[in-house]
């Protein structure tokens, strides 16, 4: 009986060593995929290194290897247990830095030397026997503790003392209820990484690591460090993230689900079906793929259960839930300009096929030039002629009152032409945005009932596509100009939450920052030159060249920005006669076509001979050139 339990023991510890590799590896990757940038991300990605190396030796060793490549494994295994505590040092020195105490240079020569101190602990134990020494028994191999283990204590010691000393005062520096909590919960759990990892099996007798007392300690001991490296995982996740925390929350939340717990499950599965001799009549191995895939599928398919309730009760406010609800139909209803496009040329071909025509099109009649959208067909009118007759057939269009019910029908050329009208515009003057024609198959109107039915159905579902279409523009022209002002909302909010410190960077409060940003909001304020959120709310309204503007301007800052984008864009003109097609011009003919002219990218790619493809490529680099001046404008505007 007591040597069944013990087995029981020994494979309950082995699951939970494979489950704490699987759960420090995938937060490992997990702080690998997010913003390395962040101290806070980088140290912290070194002590999950630690962890993981740590136990996935003795994952090794319980396949029953050689008792020479036993050795090996667990001298190799101090690799993580000797660099963990400075890893945490250099953990707890990072997050002291990111709530406003950076290192004057102290700390960091500290990190330099217990880094060197690790690596040192690790060649004694990998290539000597005077840090840690190897007694072979029967079965297996243990270490026991060498001349130089004492002093590792010590080291370890204090290391681990001074990171939690450091963790303390970053808590002290914390101003918000959030910051101080997600502190505290870092004073608790970094202890984790450094008892999880401590060679506590060196300071017991040789051959006493598997017996009962001892297994029944570290398996509970196992338990904990798993439940503390999610405890771990939680505050951390929040550092170097530039997104609102109910989006790390809920990232952290689906990853650990559809990720660590799902490597979890097929984990169980597989070490408690290969020992087994029949499973349903089948041996354990035959039976343990099936389990394990059938596993897997019922769990995934449970999270996508559940996950909507979990993120409702564990992250949302009703508030909050509320409000992402709206946002999320939002985004589920939205279509993008392609979808509308082929949903308009689904409609066209519906049509050539019910009225047996050949060409149908939809031309959109905006402010500026028509445009044919959509079309099908050989024999379609060009843009010229459209632009030509565009009032004569605006004019006769919107005198026709179009509903589903009736159909007016006008002789245009060699079409048959039908108006589209909004239904977002007051109905009595039902708003013209578009037209759709049919190639005239005789020269009278010659529609039956029927087919002017049939036909009207399908103009009134064009003039809700169309109708779609112009909302939606309009809805991601809003987007584009304000998303990147809430970005920089945010990272402006997760500058207040510590006390200030006393080598605060003065440059912190000015927009250019964080450069990619930058860029962004340049590149949003050119697409909004004449008008609209991406100049009117831009956070490049707090420049210094665009306060020195503002006595030119009427005191009117959105006129001082478009006359220092303007500045910007003409300091890209070169020097002599204006020549659309020279490269020295590319720059300032894009600026100039695409965001002071306002003309089409179809429209510029043409009058500068590029692909539309190669004028995108080129405009990015034009907007670079806008954002590099605009930087160099401000440093001259704050050295004089």
């Amino acid at each position: 009986m007591d040597q069944l339990l013990n087995t029981f023991l020994e494979l309950v510890n082995e699951t939970l060593t494979a489950a704490i590799v699987v759960i420090a590896a995938s937060l490992l990757l997990y702080n690998l995929s997010r913003n390395l940038a962040d101290r806070v991300t980088r140290s912290s990605s070194v002590v999950l290194a630690c962890v993981t190396i740590a136990f996935v030796t003795d994952v090794f060793v319980s396949l029953e290897p050689s008792l020479g490549v036993y050795e090996v494994i667990l001298r190799l295994q101090w690799l993580g247990i000797a660099v963990v505590p400075a890893a945490l040092f250099h953990l707890s020195d990072a997050l002291l830095a990111t709530t406003g105490q950076p290192s004057r240079g102290r700390r960091r020569r500290i990190i330099r030397i217990l880094y060197a101190n690790g690596f040192v602990f690790f060649i004694a134990a990998a290539l000597t026997d005077i840090l840690v020494d190897p007694v072979y028994l029967v079965e297996f191999v243990s270490l026991r503790a060498g001349p130089l283990f004492p002093i590792y204590v010590i080291y370890f010691v204090m290391s681990t003392a001074i990171a939690l000393i450091n963790v303390h005062r970053a808590r002290n520096r914390c101003l918000t209820r959030d910051t101080r909590r997600r502190m505290s919960y870092l004073q608790i759990a970094l202890l984790t990484p450094a008892l999880g990892t401590f060679p506590f099996s060196v300071l017991l007798g040789p051959g006493t690591e598997f017996t009962f007392n001892a297994l029944l300690v570290v398996n509970a001991s196992n338990v904990v460090v798993i439940l503390m490296l999610l405890f771990l995982a939680y505050p951390l996740s929040f550092f170097g993230s530039n997104v609102p925390d109910r989006v790390v929350k809920t990232e952290l939340l689906r990853f650990v689900l559809r990720g660590p717990a799902t490597g979890l499950l097929a984990l169980v599965v597989i070490i408690f079906t290969t020992p087994a001799t029949r499973v349903l009549g089948l041996p354990g191995q035959v039976f343990m793929p099936f389990a394990v895939v059938a596993v897997v599928l019922f769990w995934q398919w449970l999270v996508a259960l559940a996950l909507p309730w979990l993120e409702t009760r564990l992250i949302y406010p009703d508030e909050d839930d509320d409000q992402l609800g709206k946002l999320q139909n939002l985004s589920d209803q939205l279509l993008t300009r392609n979808d509308l496009l082929q949903l308009l040329e689904a409609i066209l071909a519906s049509t050539c096929d019910y009225l047996r025509v050949n060409t149908a099109f939809v031309a959109y009649l905006g402010d500026m030039q028509p445009e044919v959208i959509a079309k099908i067909g050989p024999t379609l009118p060009n843009n010229a002629l459209l632009a030509e007759e565009a009032d004569d057939l605006k004019a006769s269009l919107s005198a026709a009152n179009q509903s589903e019910n009736s159909l007016t029908v006008h002789q245009w050329h060699n079409y048959w032409l039908a108006a589209l009208h909004s239904r977002r515009t007051n109905s009595i003057s039902n708003g013209l945005i578009g037209l759709i024609g049919i190639q005239a198959r005789s020269p009278e109107l010659n529609l039956t009932q029927d087919e002017q039915d049939m036909f009207g159905s399908l103009v009134h579902r064009a003039a809700q596509a169309l109708d779609d279409l112009t909302l939606q523009a309009e809805i991601y022209a809003a987007l584009e100009g304000l998303l990147p002002q809430i970005h920089m909302t945010r990272i402006r909010a997760a500058e207040v939450e510590y006390r200030i410190g006393p080598m605060v960077n003065t440059a912190a409060e000015s927009p250019i920052k964080d450069r990619a940003q930058f860029n962004e909001q340049v590149r949003a304020a050119l697409r909004h030159y004449w008008g609209g959120p991406g100049l009117t709310h831009s956070s490049l309204l707090e420049l210094s060249i665009v306060h020195q503007a503002l006595e030119d301007n009427d005191s009117n800052p959105v006129k001082a920005l478009r006359a220092v984008l303007t500045q910007a864009i003409e300091r890209q003109r070169p020097e002599g006669e204006r020549k659309m097609l020279s490269p020295e011009w590319m720059i300032y003919n894009i600026l100039d076509l695409r965001f002071i002219e306002k003309l089409k990218v179809r429209d510029v790619a043409v009058r500068l001979a590029l692909s539309e493809p190669d004028l995108y490529r080129k405009q990015r680099v034009a907007i670079e050139a806008v954002a590099n001046t605009l930087m160099n404008m401000e440093s001259e505007a704050l050295t004089t």
